[in-house]
């Protein structure tokens, strides 16, 4: 295998984390972190591009992706869990996130019939992501070649414009940046939810380097770690640039969100072009996540449900995104935050877990543990962010550390690994079916 070969797999792998959302977070942190940019963007990235990376790395360990890691709980969590993350980062969520805000940032704004328009934009939008996901071999010569250079010089062509355009001084920190920006970057970078996504990711990248003839476990692993490295380099250097379009837009008005701060960034630079710059640099980006996530739930559920093929698995998935991106942005946030609370947590447990394996001798009892009281606390998160009443219990959820940085998980995670060791010792390691041969 050649070392072009890596370089392109961790092309790919850019290309399909990097989404509208990728966008927006880094320049909304530039413009509130002002003279604390520096930490700030630091500690976003460890977590927005750090945790994806280690993430795919942790599915490149087991054979079986993201099934038997979430599998050391127990083999029938390992499915239920998976399919739902396939779900919300496939067609219930952010595929048809990613194509709404492709067309809001593309189309809406030369438009004035805008839901005519949405249900154009998406059935052209859905028949490429379909065309492009047949066949999944392909992925990284279409991707990797073609789409992501693309990507890349348009989003470089932006960035060269802020440097010599833009004239805006940098200001002073907003509040919340103000006495830790280190590790109010550092919580920031949970929003691009790309943990999550790698969970689904992580699987094609390892079967693009199996495809190639790499199956030694070491070997799958050190490649793996490469093309994130290749990976990590893109994603950190347009974090740090779009974050400082935003720290040099403070003077420039006052913007609802960052995707119009890279609105208001483009227009200034380059007038009606840069809106078309900005709608092309948009666009690619989540149609290339769109392309990934619909190949990842095709390979997951043709694999895990007899009698769907691969290729009906993602004629529905396309079918589904196209129906659900049609009720409005909004909505589709509304209703999808309170499933990600849940899940998110209890992905960089597992994660955690993964690297730590050896030393408690792979015991489900403390992957049990420590996951039941992660999901206890992300599914109070969850119910507040749907908007239950959960005033009874926030007096004693309150207390636990770190509940001001929307963290109140780590402690309980923690303790209920702890309680899953003393558990081991008294009843002894159970007998597992799966080896953990590549953990």
């Amino acid at each position: 295998m050649k070392a072009r070969d890596t370089m392109f797999i961790g092309f790919t792998l850019f290309a399909l984390f990097f989404g509208a959302g990728n966008l927006i977070y880094p320049v909304t942190l530039g413009i509130e972190s002002g003279t604390s940019y520096l930490p700030a963007i630091i500690g976003f990235v460890l977590t927005g591009v750090g945790l994806p990376i280690i993430t795919v790395a942790a599915i490149s360990l087991v054979r079986n992706g993201a099934v038997q890691l979430a599998g050391r709980v127990h083999p029938m969590f390992g499915l239920l869990f998976t399919a739902m993350v396939y779900l919300v980062i496939g067609p219930f969520f952010a595929i048809p996130r990613a194509a709404n805000v492709a067309f809001e940032t593309g189309i809406a704004p030369f438009t004035h019939t805008k839901s005519l328009a949405l249900l154009l934009f998406t059935v052209l939008f859905f028949i490429i992501v379909y065309w492009l996901s047949r066949n999944p071999s392909k992925l990284v010569d279409r991707v990797g070649q073609i789409l992501t250079p693309t990507l890349f010089l348009a989003i470089l062509g932006l960035v060269l414009g802020s440097f010599f355009m833009l004239e805006g001084t940098i200001q002073p920190a907003e509040e919340k940046y103000q006495a830790q920006p280190f590790f109010t970057g550092f919580v920031e970078g949970y929003l691009t939810m790309d943990a999550i996504a790698s969970l689904a990711f992580g699987i094609i990248v390892v079967s693009s380097f199996r495809e190639r003839g790499v199956t030694d476990p070491k070997a799958l692993t050190i490649r793996t770690l490469k093309a994130g490295i290749v990976t990590a380099i893109g994603l950190t250097s347009v974090y740090v640039t779009i974050g400082w379009i935003g720290a040099k837009m403070a003077t420039e008005g006052s913007y609802d969100n960052g995707s119009a701060i890279l609105a208001g960034a483009a227009r200034l630079m380059f007038g009606d072009l840069g809106m078309i710059l900005l709608g092309i640099i948009v666009g690619l980006a989540c149609l290339t996540t769109c392309i990934g996530l619909t190949v990842a739930c095709g390979q997951f559920f043709s694999k895990h449900i007899p009698g769907l093929s691969y290729n009906h698995v993602i004629m529905v998935v396309t079918l589904i995104s196209f129906g659900i991106s049609n009720i409005g942005l909004n909505q589709i946030i509304a209703y999808s935050v309170p499933v990600l609370v849940f899940v998110y947590p209890i992905t960089i447990v597992l994660v955690a877990l993964t690297f730590m394996s050896r030393l408690f001798n792979h015991s489900p009892y403390v992957y049990r543990g420590a996951v039941f009281f992660t999901a206890l606390i992300g599914l109070y998160d969850g119910l507040v962010a749907f908007g239950a009443d959960m005033s009874s219990l926030e007096p004693l959820v309150s207390q636990l550390p770190l509940f001001e940085l929307n963290l109140s998980w780590i402690f309980p995670a923690i303790f209920g690994g702890f309680i899953g060791l003393l558990i081991q010792q008294f009843k002894g390691q159970p007998r597992h079916k799966e080896r953990f041969q590549n953990s």
